[in-house]
């Protein structure tokens, strides 16, 4: 029997792999794909998360495979402005202040490669799960792998398969909240934005906003802009052309590599564990992505998870931390994740109202003559994350405590 089966093989399934396999637990994990799988999503990890990745030893692959961005900007798409921050009022709580870029599936795939040095975890490609069944001590795990009836016993189940988690639905949860009246058209494409004096960020307009992000340094972009769910997605293709029409600098000689659209939530499960079964990332909680801290928080979920789980496997600890587990990372979507998310979205793509522009952009124009105010506002994705359920440590104590 596996003590631990994580259905889901993105980010937070993988990391929590992870993380339980270097504290000797035996992990399986199942993937419905035939390997890491390519989502034009997550491309930035906020200097916060950094002691994270590094406490579980993949930060340097990381940092090798991406790059690290210094600035942010909010461009205002009417007049021009440009306000630009960096990470100077944390150089000296922090000894990597930036953010790190790079696409989730990069992530994922240096994540896999640790995994791999590790004999106590399995990992089924091409299985799809189907069901489960609880006992007192066990879960009973029904999937297909290629196109064959199989069954799993473990001992505990992490469901991170997603947004529309299987996982979730298995257990009896619904994923409450609402739906935005816009979807996210996605754009990745080749431009050189820089010579134009635009940077990471934000382009500022209830109708021209857009997320900008370098996703790697040979050039390519990620544009990202808003519409109504109500417009026909097959007709998405002469929208995009119309967008980058009124909106590039310059002479827009771009090249369209890809594009997607997807709806955006603000939604979660009423709990994340029910029994045996534990919750994570997306299969727990969504949340529109204009401040990255979808993905942030799913790793979030997985660095107190697999220590806490690892805890309960060998006996160290009893179960009820994971209804602590539960009860705190809900906590956190609700007063961290989701209202920030939101209104980084109503700031970007919907300041219809002129004074209340004027107001915000007076708070980011100040925020650059005090260190106080903008360390605090550099600091706000550390509000993503619990403290260890077990020692009450930070990330950074324990990172710190390591070094030693």
């Amino acid at each position: 029997m596996t003590d631990v089966l994580i259905v889901g093989g993105g980010p937070v399934g993988l990391m929590t792999a992870l993380g339980l396999a270097q504290q000797g637990v035996s992990v399986r994990l199942l993937e419905a794909e035939d390997g890491v799988v390519y989502s034009p999503r997550a491309i930035s990890y906020a200097w916060t998360i950094l002691p994270g990745l590094e406490l579980l030893g993949v930060l340097d692959d990381l940092i090798a495979a991406g790059h690290p961005i210094d600035d942010r900007c909010w461009r205002i798409f009417k007049t021009g402005e440009t306000i630009v921050y960096n990470h100077d009022a944390v150089r000296n709580i922090t000894d990597r202040p930036y953010n790190l870029t790079l696409g989730q599936d990069v992530l994922a795939k240096v994540v896999l490669q640790h995994i791999q040095r590790y004999p106590n975890v399995t990992i089924d490609w091409s299985t799809k799960f189907i069901g489960l069944t609880q006992t007192t001590d066990k879960v009973v795990i029904r999937a297909e792998k290629a196109g064959t009836p199989v069954e799993y016993d473990a001992r505990w189940v992490v469901g991170a398969d997603g947004g529309r988690s299987a996982v979730r639905k298995a257990i009896g949860l619904t994923m409450d909240g609402f739906t935005w009246p816009q979807r996210f058209v996605v754009t990745n494409i080749y431009y050189d934005f820089e010579k134009y004096g635009w940077s990471s960020g934000y382009l500022v307009d209830p109708v021209y906003g857009a997320v900008v992000y370098k996703i790697t340094l040979d050039g390519l972009w990620r544009f990202t802009f808003a519409e109504q769910t109500t417009q026909p997605l097959e007709t998405v293709g002469n929208r995009i052309r119309s967008f980058i029409k009124a909106t590039l600098p310059g002479d827009q000689h771009y090249e369209l590599v890809l594009h997607t659209a997807y709806n955006m939530h603000q939604r979660s499960a009423a709990t994340y564990r029910v029994g045996r079964v534990v919750l994570a990332g997306d299969a727990a909680h969504i949340t529109n992505p204009t401040s990255g801290f979808g993905l942030m928080g799913g790793l979030y979920d997985s660095f107190v998870l697999s220590e806490a789980l690892a805890s309960v496997v060998d006996g160290r600890t009893g179960d009820q931390v994971l209804d602590r587990y539960s009860e705190q990372r809900l906590k956190i979507y609700h007063e961290v994740t989701s209202p920030i998310s939101s209104e980084s979205l109503r700031l970007v793509f919907n300041s219809t109202d002129e004074a209340r522009l004027e107001r915000d952009l007076s708070v980011l124009r100040a925020r650059k003559h005090d260190p106080e105010a903008m360390r605090k506002f550099l600091s706000a994705p550390a509000g993503l994350e619990t403290p260890s359920l077990i020692s009450g440590q930070t990330l950074v104590q324990r990172v710190k405590e390591k070094r030693l």
